[in-house]
């Protein structure tokens, strides 16, 4: 039976893959992006333009704030850029990629490209998902039975923890892209560490110039923590307390991305905030997808999930937060008796 509804959706989803095409819903969108990417490059400017003529105040930590959540949006371009969703030629989505994570955000595209390609390949796949593979929350219930230590702690109040946690996201993202850089050591990687170089550069020597080195201290730790936030709370609706897959599972392409995806309600204004992430089972469907055509396939593939007998989920956004604390909560009590256990 199980067999027959795999099936099922398969060829479901071929028929919706055509609908798709021919509706020239994967077409690309050069007046949108054109216009969103100007856009968000001149509020950047603006954004350090205005910090310099503030001068040494802290009033400026406003406009940190303000450049994390312009970082964030530049991030969702760099995002768009990594899924080929802008341009139709590869090096050109490249070549923004890096201008936009390597020297505006200071973030490796070539880093966070392949691990985020590996997402989309397996979301929610245990031991293949690496944004669920090497986590506290995955790891500590199989490894820290019987263990009170650092990272039972951690895995044990990861409900509460996990905005804190989420605040030091950017950091854990600098560290693993230079990682990648050293392990790498060819000549793209060169590259990205120029790049990479040349943002700490500029953004450490603007900083500095202008402010003094408390206040300094202070803005970087404002931008970052506002960018971190921001990025987590666009990403962690997508995936988080829906079903984990196992790794020897058998499931066709469609219903691996549907069941593991979560949608958040909302209009334009959800869709601007989120970059686009709102309609998560769409783009997991149709990864290269443009961002402003996600929304027009909403109704095709809400009908596809239908007929293959998919649960199509979608919540709002504070449901989605309430659903993800519950489940961490839940985990951490897991933990918590795991931890009660006698080592084996």
């Amino acid at each position: 039976m199980q067999t027959t509804t795999v099936d099922a959706s398969k060829a479901a989803f071929r028929e919706l893959a055509l609908q798709v095409r021919a509706a020239g819903l994967l077409n690309r969108r050069p007046g949108y992006y054109g216009a969103k990417i100007g856009l968000t490059i001149t509020a950047f400017a603006g954004g350090w333009a205005a910090f310099v003529l503030v001068g040494n105040s802290w009033a400026t930590l406003g406009f940190a704030a303000v450049l994390g959540v312009i970082c964030t949006q530049l991030g969702f371009i760099g995002h768009d850029a990594g899924h080929q969703q802008i341009f139709g030629s590869r090096r050109a989505n490249r070549l923004l990629g890096l201008a936009v994570g390597n020297v505006l955000i200071g973030l490796c595209y070539g880093w966070w490209v392949p691990k985020h390609n590996a997402h989309h390949a397996h979301p929610n796949e245990v031991g293949r998902d690496p944004d669920i593979g090497d986590g506290i929350i995955a790891l500590a219930p199989a490894k820290q039975q019987g263990s009170r230590n650092l990272t039972w702690l951690l895995a044990r109040w990861q409900a509460p923890l996990f905005l804190p946690l989420m605040a030091l996201r950017s950091l854990g993202m600098h560290v693993s892209g230079i990682q990648h850089l050293l392990r790498r050591r060819d000549r793209p990687a060169a590259l990205e560490a120029l790049l990479v170089s040349l943002h700490l550069a500029l953004f450490l020597s603007v900083i500095l110039l202008v402010l003094s080195p408390l206040k300094a201290l202070a803005f970087v730790a404002v931008e970052q923590v506002v960018f971190s936030l921001y990025l987590g709370c666009s990403f962690a609706p997508n995936h988080k307390a829906m079903p984990l897959i196992p790794s020897d599972q058998a499931m066709g392409f469609a219903r691996r991305q549907v069941v593991s995806a979560r949608n958040i309600t909302g209009g334009p204004f959800t869709t601007f905030m989120l970059g686009g992430l709102n309609f998560q089972i769409e783009h997991h469907l149709f990864p290269t997808m443009p961002r402003p055509s996600l929304r027009h396939a909403q109704n095709l593939v809400r009908q596809f999930c239908a007929a293959s007998e998919l649960d199509y989920c979608e919540t709002s956004f504070s449901e989605s937060f309430r659903r993800i604390i519950r489940h961490l909560a839940a985990s951490g009590r897991t933990v918590a008796l795991a931890g009660a256990l006698p080592s084996s």
